[in-house]
């Protein structure tokens, strides 16, 4: 799972170094897909991280489908001595037909949020963090290191 990810990263480094962390992992689920591309959303097309193939495939799978309902979630895993917490942030939206705007990384080009008029990847860096599954579960965390 995403947060299983998360938190696998984390208390890795945890145990080898000793040092408390934080570790994150992102996945985009597609409803008509049954969630897919998932926990495997990096290495959709393939064990190499190819977000080109990634975009092309889930472009391929999602033709002709007339429900493109999709989220992104973000978990970031905390770990603090024994103990983990956990961090979510998701963000709901739709699949593109065709790829649009020039910045982001990943599926960017084919996601737009909900109550957006335009995708990811047409948006600047700021106004896609104040609104990313990222950005949120960044804020939860921050949230949590400012009530210590």
């Amino acid at each position: 799972t995403i947060e299983g990810n998360a938190i696998a990263k984390a208390r890795w480094v945890r145990d080898r170094y000793g040092y408390d962390c934080f570790a994150d992992d992102t996945g985009l689920m597609v409803d008509a897909l049954g969630g897919e591309p998932g926990v495997r959303s990096a290495r959709y097309a393939g064990p190499g991280h190819d977000s080109e193939a990634n975009v092309a495939l889930l472009l391929e799978r999602m033709d002709g489908v007339a429900d493109r309902r999709a989220h992104f979630t973000t978990v970031i895993a905390l770990t603090e001595g024994d103990e983990t917490r956990v961090f979510e942030g998701r963000v709901d939206g739709e699949i593109l037909t065709v790829r649009e705007g020039e910045d982001g990384f990943g599926y960017d080009p084919v996601f737009r949020p909900e109550g957006c008029a335009v995708s990811f990847a047409s948006m600047s860096a700021d106004e896609k963090n104040a609104i990313s599954h990222r950005g949120r579960a960044t804020a939860w965390l921050l949230e949590y290191f400012n009530s210590l």
